[in-house]
């Protein structure tokens, strides 16, 4: 699902770009946030709370929680919510707190 019509906000897309998604190809616009295009493709879990192994998803959508803590290009802990998409990115479901050595 992706908002195409807002009565106040104007989305504007991007070329269509090709990223992985824990080795799944898939297809999101060029400049929208990961979350935002995961989300779109039906990934609902981002991440795993800590402590519980509860599933978090996308939350807040400014990049103030911790909800959508992801691995992207190998770099842990990049708040997918704002990070802005890019061709041939790899996104990755983050275990734990993110380890720089993994």
């Amino acid at each position: 699902m992706r908002i195409e019509k807002h009565p106040i906000l104007v989305f504007e897309k991007g070329p269509k770009v090709r990223f992985y998604f824990d080795g799944k190809e898939m297809e999101g616009y060029a400049g929208e946030p990961v979350a935002a295009a995961l989300h779109a493709a039906g990934v609902r879990v981002l991440s795993h709370s800590q402590i519980h192994n509860r599933p978090r998803g996308f939350w807040c959508a400014i990049g103030n929680c911790s909800s959508c803590n992801m691995r992207i290009n190998g770099v842990p802990n990049v708040r997918s919510c704002v990070e802005p998409l890019k061709e041939g990115m790899i996104v990755e479901t983050q275990k734990g707190k993110g380890d720089l050595n993994a």
